[in-house]
């Protein structure tokens, strides 16, 4: 693994999902595994740094429209019908990487599961001569899933962090961990740590 053309890609690991103040905490939505990621993941970030690795941040962004209003899909709405104006809002808060991972080397916006969807995600990964990804973030069997799934496919190599995902459900998280390892390695954060920093 040159860790100059490898990133730790963080999905979704923003305020609005994780912070006591951010959109879903004000919503009532919380998981454990979910909030155990960020000390989890800190020190395979820091060693990334530290060999001169990427890390590369995904943000789920509500693009507003008309008054603010933000465009949410049918599905999301009807599972999170407590987002609303000003939640996930491109350069707010909320939108923003977590402290713990500031400052991140390449930030994109996506508005799908998927950050390769309708985003620069590809783009800037391939002028940073980007190669391989290491994947952590939220949810496993959502925006970790189809993202791994569409690197995959545009030749990307990846690592999935069994222990550096998570999901709501316990068994949705075991699932998509078993079907990513049919296209992905699959590692535990202790174990890639170990190959950035024997």
């Amino acid at each position: 693994m040159i860790l100059g053309k490898t990133a730790l890609l963080l999905v979704d690991m923003q305020n609005d999902f994780l912070h006591p103040q951010g959109a879903y905490a004000r919503g009532g939505q919380s998981s454990a595994a979910i909030a155990a990621l960020p000390a989890r993941l800190l020190p395979l970030a820091e060693a990334m740094r530290a060999g001169g690795g990427w890390i590369v941040s995904t943000q789920f962004t509500l693009v507003p429209g008309k008054g603010g209003e933000p465009f949410i899909s049918p599905h999301l709405k009807a599972m999170r019908p407590f987002l609303g104006k000003g939640d996930f809002a491109p350069g707010s808060w909320g939108n923003q990487t977590i402290d713990p991972f500031q400052p991140v080397d390449i930030a994109v916006e996506k508005v799908a599961y998927s950050a390769f969807y309708m985003s620069r995600l590809e783009f800037a990964l391939s002028r940073a001569g980007i190669e391989t990804l290491i994947v952590g973030g939220i949810v496993t069997n959502g925006g970790v899933a189809s993202t791994v799934r569409d690197a995959h496919v545009r030749d990307f190599g990846t690592v999935v962090l069994s222990d550096g995902c998570a999901a709501f459900s316990e068994a949705a998280h075991d699932a998509a961990i078993a079907s990513l390892a049919t296209i992905s390695p699959v590692m535990t954060c202790s174990e890639a740590l170990a190959k950035i920093r024997p």
